[in-house]
């Protein structure tokens, strides 16, 4: 049996504090339902962010109580399917993003979706690539707000993470309190207008716990790589923290020695980003599973 959890479920800042509305299995299917980041009040191009109810951003619905998880435990979210409705839309907001020192125009647009692609103008069709901004659990000190990443997971709006991609993350509560949102038909690696192209869907998905493994969190698993992912003040510093998890999982957990693994890393790993413009920066380091098997290491250990 599949559980549902429908988009009017919603909390603004991921807590310890916060009461589940829906209790799960492991291993037991949920759909989940979830609102655009603007909470379904941008409809047409008339709505700007001037009439914009700020406290109702980046809603993620939730959370989920998992049976059995305990703090010091790592959540496995399998995420089966993403699918997202018809419409969506865009806002740019003078002075915000990596664009803001010249952008002096608010505007919106909405966008059509249609046979697997994003109309973006009657120029440009865009290949839809649904994915989930926001996917956390609850942090172990004070709350977070949906739009600030961290070590919790959070707003890390991370391209991988759709359909096909497990979500490694920290448990810190029992339970873990797993909530998602900010879903995107399509977004490219920044987010630089501080927006992809937000829409609202729905994730289908399963949990699994790990509970003895050594793994850096944040942690993504596609069919082709893994990931290590970091969120901190600056890009530098999330940059040194994804590129040293990496390290961390290349040396304890494949067996790799250190100057080993920085060279493979040099020679077959990717830099990513994953947004600029946050609160909080966040960038991945990507590094192709063929290699980890190669050294005897397999992804399915972790399941």
């Amino acid at each position: 049996m599949t559980k549902k959890l429908t988009r009017d479920k919603v909390f603004y800042a991921f807590s310890a504090d916060l009461e589940p509305v829906l209790e799960i299995e492991l291993g037991e299917k949920v759909q989940m339902e979830t609102h655009d980041c603007f909470c379904g009040q941008m409809q047409s191009e008339s709505d700007t962010i001037d009439d914009l109810d700020w406290e109702r951003v980046n809603p993620a619905t939730g959370p989920v109580y998992v049976r059995g998880v305990q703090p010091g435990n790592i959540l496995a979210v399998e995420i089966e399917d993403v699918q997202v409705a018809d419409q969506g839309a865009m806002v740019t907001i003078p002075g915000e993003g990596a664009l803001g020192d010249i952008i002096t125009e608010a505007e919106t647009r909405i966008f059509r979706m249609e046979e697997g692609q994003a109309i973006f103008n009657d120029k440009v069709r865009l290949p839809m690539k649904p994915m989930i901004g926001v996917i956390g659990v609850a942090p172990s000190g004070e709350p977070v707000p949906n739009g600030t990443p961290d070590a919790h997971g959070g707003n890390m709006d991370c391209t991988l993470i759709g359909a096909g991609c497990t979500v490694y993350l920290p448990v810190n509560s029992e339970g873990a309190l797993l909530g998602m949102g900010d879903m995107h038909a399509v977004m490219g690696d920044g987010e630089i207008v501080v927006c992809g192209l937000e829409i609202p869907g729905e994730v289908t998905f399963r949990t699994r716990v790990l509970t003895e493994a050594n793994l850096p969190t944040p942690f993504l698993e596609t069919a082709d790589l893994v990931a290590t992912v970091h969120s901190a003040p600056t890009i530098d510093e999330a940059t040194d923290g994804a590129i040293h998890r990496m390290a961390q999982f290349l040396t304890e957990m494949v067996g790799m020695d250190v100057n080993e693994a920085g060279m493979i890393m040099s020679v077959a790993g990717e830099l990513k980003f994953c947004q600029v413009v946050d609160p909080m920066k966040t960038i991945r380091f990507e590094f192709p599973k063929f290699i980890l098997s190669a050294y005897g290491f397999d992804v399915k250990a972790l399941r």
